[in-house]
């Protein structure tokens, strides 16, 4: 007998996975067309199952433990090879390592805006994204309906199709769901409890458990934020006009910045006119406005005194103060002059 028919006859006895990948959902163990040998050992794991496929057919499935195959622990093997009591002869089968713990941080998002009628702020469009978890509940179904024939599934073979399941089931419930968008962060957990009821049964059909669904963001588009962040300053300014006053402050700084060459007078200025126009913002803000009275009309002022200075109402030919006159005729032209001029500036009349 040859090398290869040695190599070939070759039986196994010792079965086996040990996965340092941590993303493998599924791994065939390769015989290379080695048959199995009557009463080997079958080591499973914790966070493990075994699936034993004869010619197609899933067979038998074992749990963590060691096992020495015999046609007592093989009992579905058993009947499909209709095994008599007491076999003990090599056989061949297809043997499938199933991981069953729990895969987390797997990503999800919706990859175009979700249109919901907000009951704040009508129609809106969110997005969203998150985590969850799956996990392998039923290794013979998941091998049957999802893995097939594949000898190497990870979790990325899988991630796709459950992505869409998950966010197809999730935007038709934030559609029906009525919570104004301001108030969804408040019920993130609550959504997400709710979202993951609902998905579970379509993940059972496929032999997997949805562990965990987490919402991590629901947002609108940015330009609606920005009409929300300037409503809320407008809410904190109290009202147009505060608003527009606290605007102009926040502007002074900038326009203090941007002073040139003589960027340190207007620093100086811009940071005294900040304070004198916050100071004043203050008090707006804290007292409320009361109407100014008018001011009295002041009488329009007229020539003063020659004599002591004092300024004297308009018109007025004596001055209230010394008695002394304020204006005088020319005796000739009949024109009025200063008291102090010495000559009449009309027709020259010298003056006394």
């Amino acid at each position: 007998m040859g090398i290869l028919d040695f190599v070939k006859g070759e039986l196994i006895d010792v079965i086996g996975w040990l996965d340092d990948t941590g993303d493998t959902l599924v791994w065939r163990f390769p015989d290379q067309d080695h048959q199995i040998k009557m009463g080997a050992k079958l080591t499973v794991r914790e966070a493990q199952a075994a699936v034993f496929v004869n010619e197609g057919q899933i067979a038998d499935v074992f749990s963590p433990g060691l096992y020495s195959l015999t046609t007592q622990n093989m009992p579905v093997m058993t009947t499909l090879r209709s095994w008599k009591y007491g076999f003990e002869s090599p056989f061949k089968a297809e043997v499938y390592f199933v991981s069953t713990r729990n895969f987390l941080d797997l990503k999800w998002g919706t990859q175009n805006p979700v249109m919901v009628r907000d009951p704040e702020l009508g129609a809106v469009r969110l997005r969203a994204f998150g985590t969850y978890g799956i996990r392998v509940t039923d290794p013979g179904r998941f091998l049957k309906e999802v893995v097939g024939t594949d000898g190497a599934f990870t979790t990325e073979d899988i991630e796709g199709q459950l992505r869409s399941m998950l966010v197809s089931v999730f935007t038709g419930m934030l559609a029906k769901s009525q919570i104004a968008a301001l108030d969804l962060a408040a019920n993130y957990p609550t959504i997400g409890d709710k979202a993951r009821e609902t998905m579970e049964p379509d993940f059972q059909g496929y032999g997997l458990s949805l562990s965990r669904f987490v919402i991590e963001n629901i947002s609108l588009p940015p330009e609606v934020e920005k009409v929300l962040d300037a409503r809320s300053q407008m809410g904190l300014a109290g009202d147009l006009g505060r608003y527009t006053q606290f605007q102009t402050a926040q502007a002074i700084p900038e326009a203090a910045k941007s002073g040139g060459a003589g960027g340190a007078m207007g620093l100086g200025a811009g940071i005294a006119l900040g304070q004198q126009m916050a100071a004043s913002m203050a008090s707006n803000l804290s007292q409320p406005q009361r109407p100014q009275p008018a001011e009295a009309p002041q009488p329009a002022a007229g020539k003063p005194c020659p004599k002591c200075g004092t300024a004297n109402a308009a018109g007025a030919k004596f001055c209230s103060e010394c008695g002394a006159p304020l204006q005088q005729n020319c005796p000739q032209c009949g024109k009025p002059v200063d008291p102090t001029a010495k000559f009449c500036p009309e027709c020259g009349k010298a003056l006394k």
